[in-house]
């Protein structure tokens, strides 16, 4: 390998333990280990004397199990069995996104109003499932975590793990994406009845889409656009506040005191999407620390390449003794190991050539699913080169 195309070591524990380091966004595709990634990097910040508080987005049973998170729960809660002797703390939550835009409700609006919002019909389907809201509820958890931080100091790192989604892109554009819900022409046109009201409100449905509304009487009901109607009448003094705090929060997250590590599995489409955003962090200016490749293959005997282990296979299965059947199925597990570690390693070099002066981590596949501290610690030790 050419000395420029060699990746750049990424110094984890530096990172961590780095005081400036207030905020470690792990984002990628779907499936490639971010909610592992993020909580053993927790693990291993504050076993290494840091106040952390990871946020993650539906984890594994067992991983959730492992953290104490038996049950969905909004509230960051105390992490058991780690070691403390540095002083530091771990709490982790799992993000709540009904309950979470119910606080945002609860919070920005009177009592009566937020009342109102609550036992819409509306608002509770809108709530849980409206497509981006997953991805915002976890940018305004991200926000109200970080100002209890500056507030009580409850934690100095808070590492998040991003939503599941068909695109890595998803979490940075859903503020966008639900500001121009907000400010869209269906939206303004179902809130120009509660706006208007009385007789003007005849005015504005009669001068053209009156045939509208009439079609949609008749598929959603009368009942239901109703609803709607007034969800949206009680949500119109919030909409400023959505996109107030959407813009804070992404402020914050391209601030110095930000990190983003991509993660990635060593498979062409996982590395074609975390191309796809390392130039989209690049775009946005946000701070991209570096990238991490998981469960990259290895093998025990490197220097026994497929081909060889393969071929002494082939003579040792002409003698037909049990103890060569033996040595032949290992030589053929091993072919097999060697032929995807090799894979895998070119298409972490190709990665690496492509975006020279990126620090990349390789972290070797785990021979199990992690479902315990002990293996949150081994993935935090490969993270820091171990």
């Amino acid at each position: 390998m050419a000395a420029k195309d060699k990746p750049v070591p990424l110094d984890m524990d530096r990172l961590l333990t780095d005081a400036a380091t207030r905020i470690i966004v792990c984002c990628g595709a779907g499936g490639v280990g971010k909610t592992t990634t993020a909580a053993a990097l927790g693990l291993r910040a504050a076993e290494q004397g840091r106040h952390v508080v990871v946020l993650t987005i539906d984890p594994a049973r067992r991983l959730a199990q492992s953290l104490g998170l038996t049950s969905l729960d909004n509230t960051p809660r105390p992490v058991k069995g780690i070691d403390d002797s540095a002083g530091g703390s771990l709490d982790a939550m799992m993000l709540d996104m009904k309950r979470t835009f119910d606080e945002v409700v609860q919070l920005h609006s009177t009592p009566e109003k937020a009342e109102q919002i609550l036992a819409n019909p509306f608002y509770q389907a809108v709530s849980s499932s409206f497509a981006g809201t997953q991805e915002y509820m976890a940018m305004e958890k991200l926000g109200q975590l970080r100002a209890r931080a500056d507030k009580d100091g409850s934690w100095d790192l808070i590492i998040v793990d991003t939503p599941p989604s068909r695109s890595a892109l998803d979490f940075l554009d859903a503020p966008k994406r639900l500001g121009s819900f907000l400010d869209g022409r269906f939206i303004r046109l179902l809130s120009a009845p509660a706006k208007a009201g009385g007789r003007a409100y005849l005015k504005v449905f009669s001068a053209g889409v009156g045939v509208v509304t009439q079609t949609m009487n008749k598929i959603l009901g009368a009942q239901v656009l109703t609803d709607v109607q007034t969800f949206v009448a009680a949500l119109d003094t919030m909409f400023g506040g959505f996109r107030e705090r959407a813009e804070a929060t992404y402020s914050l997250l391209q601030e110095g005191g930000t990190a983003f590590l991509v993660v990635a599995a060593p498979e062409r489409d996982a590395l074609r999407e975390a191309s796809f955003f390392v130039d989209r962090l690049a775009e946005e200016q946000m701070p991209l620390t570096g990238v991490v490749i998981n469960r990259m293959y290895a093998v025990e005997a490197p220097g026994l390449s497929s081909g060889r282990a393969l071929a002494a296979a082939e003579q040792l299965a002409e003698e037909g003794s049990p103890s060569a059947k033996i040595t032949e199925g290992l030589l053929r597990v091993h072919a097999a190991r060697a032929e995807v570690a090799t894979r895998h390693q070119g298409l972490a070099r190709r990665f690496s050539a492509g975006h020279p002066g990126i620090p990349v981590v390789q972290v070797a596949a785990a021979a199990e699913d992690i479902h315990d501290v002990e293996g949150l610690r081994a993935v935090g030790d490969s993270l820091a080169g171990g």
